[in-house]
């Protein structure tokens, strides 16, 4: 759901480290990476138009934030975070500035976010919001890395002050995911439903994001029809987030369709998420390619080990659980990834993997934040139902 934020986030900028570092090239003119479209795509034509303008125009800050822009957006449809320091790179000039200008300032939140940076992209908001506390591009990214971090009422302040500095849909739309996650999941399914039946003339992006957000939030409810209509009406609207593909298949993975799942992803293995989704549905229909998939996945985590890219720690954790069988090291990189980000999706991997690893310190460690957070989920119940009496 949360990608969808970058699409929002554009929206609205046109109507108003401790961690390790993406790669950034060291030559203007160095190929960064050849792109997942045809050559003559109108994405790739304008991409490298900009690209060599920006060359020649190095300081040049609307250039430079255009640039960075597509970068981002790539990055949003491919999956890959490489992309994130190719976006830092047209940044350059202004990259490590203490007050950069303000479309810079919001883009490098942005992208700490996308690295899972999420202290420094709080930092540029809130200076963001110092400067100027009705910025509704820098409230709505604030809130998402907040309901990310799982600091619900946080985020639900910045959602609430949405209202009166942006559409009221996407307000409703931030809210409603905040509070879904904290108490009021059905609640908000239904609200967030029935304002999106009375608005039909809501803008692409945003149809998205609310159906995007509806699929979820059903299907942490146990709607499973309702949350495969959601999915399947917002991957019509925005076929290529990856994100969305990516929660997709785990629903189908999750409610045993694991062939529907392997189709759904075989042409978007590009992405290591997506990558995994695959090996994984073919290792539940018990195929013989499921090896070597699995040794590609392996490779593609090395190489990223390698990079000091950390931003796939939950992808990791579920490769080590459910494809290398190795309970103890998926229980630590779940436990890493818990510490820097809390979705449901990252209780969930840190749950299997404590309760394989026969850890209940950490499963009950879980079951305290999730009832002090009121997160609901009906495959995190079922797990815990699992739990032997004695653990």
């Amino acid at each position: 759901m949360r990608r969808h934020l970058l699409l929002i986030c554009w929206c609205l900028a046109l109507a108003e480290p401790t961690a390790a570092a993406p790669f950034v090239p060291v030559d203007d003119a160095q190929v960064l990476e050849r792109l997942p479209f045809r050559p003559t795509d109108p994405t790739v034509r304008e991409l490298r138009l900009l690209h060599a303008q920006l060359i020649l125009q190095p300081d040049n800050q609307m250039l430079a934030v255009a640039v960075a822009r597509r970068y981002v957006e790539l990055g949003r449809v491919t999956g890959d975070p490489r992309y994130a320091g190719y976006a830092q790179a047209a940044l350059g000039p202004w990259w490590h500035l203490a007050e950069p200008p303000r479309d810079v300032l919001l883009l490098r939140a942005t992208l700490h976010q996308r690295v899972h940076q999420f202290d420094f992209a709080l930092k540029d908001l809130a200076l963001a919001l110092a400067r100027n506390p009705r910025d509704a591009q820098a409230r709505l990214t604030r809130a998402t890395v907040l309901q990310v971090r799982g600091e619900y009422e946080a985020a639900r302040q910045d959602c609430e002050a949405l209202k009166g500095l942006t559409q009221p849909l996407i307000a409703l739309t931030c809210l409603t995911g905040v509070n879904a996650s904290s108490g009021k999941l059905r609640d908000s399914y239904r609200t967030l439903r029935e304002a999106l039946a009375h608005h039909p003339e809501a803008e692409p992006s945003i149809q998205a994001w609310m159906l995007a957000g509806l699929a979820e939030m059903a299907a942490r409810a146990g709607f499973a029809h309702n949350a495969e209509q959601h999915f399947k009406a917002a991957l019509a609207v925005d076929p290529a987030d990856q994100y969305l593909v990516a929660a997709y298949a785990d629903f189908l993975l999750h409610s045993g369709r694991a062939r529907e799942a392997q189709e759904l992803v075989k042409m978007h293995t590009r992405a290591d998420g997506l990558l995994l989704r695959y090996a994984l549905a073919l290792k539940a229909q018990g195929s013989t390619s499921t090896p070597e998939v699995v040794e590609e996945l392996r490779a593609r985590f090395d190489a990223s080990r390698l990079r000091g890219d950390r931003v796939h720690l939950r992808e990791e954790a579920r490769y080590e659980l459910h494809l290398d069988a190795d309970p103890r090291t998926a229980l630590e990189l779940a436990k890493n990834n818990w510490a820097v980000q809390k979705e449901p999706a990252d209780a969930r991997i840190l749950l299997e993997s404590a309760l394989a690893a026969n850890d209940f310190v950490a499963v009950r460690s879980l079951q305290a934040w999730l009832a002090e957070s009121h997160l609901e989920d009906v495959q995190l119940t079922h797990l815990l139902e699992t739990m032997h009496p004695g653990g």
